[in-house]
């Protein structure tokens, strides 16, 4: 008896991979967002190697580009836009900090993976409200994970952790 090899095209089986991409906000809609009725100024900053390093030593977390996305809310405090690494596609991010440089919100702006878009949960990003530059925030310790976001949540957290550095070391100076 003869066998008979079934040939399925590739593209069919790649077509049945999950795909997943989202924009949730803007930067203009999370400022409006994260801070009602406020304007805002624009201060970039580019970061020289001693502030890499120092942002570095004391975050524990890796600086991947220089330059730093602020911008000063006229109602007081600051709007910075970052990005992360999920598992294969960065998750960009903004996070407010209030006058005392506290967190006083985060906003997932995009998701681009298969898995792990429930670090966009109010109550898992509301872990972050309050805390300051020196906060620990250690995932599982500090930090619930999520069961099939683990990437994405250690990735999140750490880009808090350098930007809560950042502000502390490059951008408080501005306020005294």
């Amino acid at each position: 008896m003869r066998s008979r090899l079934l040939l399925i095209p590739v593209a069919s089986i790649v077509a049945t991979v999950p795909a997943f991409a989202a924009t949730y906000l803007t930067v203009e809609k999370a400022q409006a967002l994260m801070f009602p009725g406020a304007t805002f100024v624009q201060d970039f900053r580019m970061l020289d190697r001693e502030q890499v390093r120092a942002i570095e030593k004391v975050s524990g977390v890796r600086v991947e580009g220089r330059t730093v996305k602020a911008w000063r809310a006229s109602t007081g405090g600051w709007f910075l836009v970052d990005q992360v690494v999920g598992k294969h596609e960065f998750i960009p991010f903004a996070l407010a900090l209030d006058l005392d440089g506290a967190v006083k919100d985060v906003e997932i702006l995009e998701y681009h993976e298969a898995y792990g878009g429930e670090v966009r949960l109010p109550a898992w990003r509301a872990q972050f409200l309050g805390k300051r530059h020196g906060a620990t925030l250690r995932l599982t310790e500090d930090v619930k994970n999520i069961s099939g976001a683990t990437l994405s949540c250690r990735h999140v957290t750490d880009g808090v952790k350098r930007l809560l550095a950042t502000y502390a070391l490059v951008l408080a100076a501005v306020d005294r």
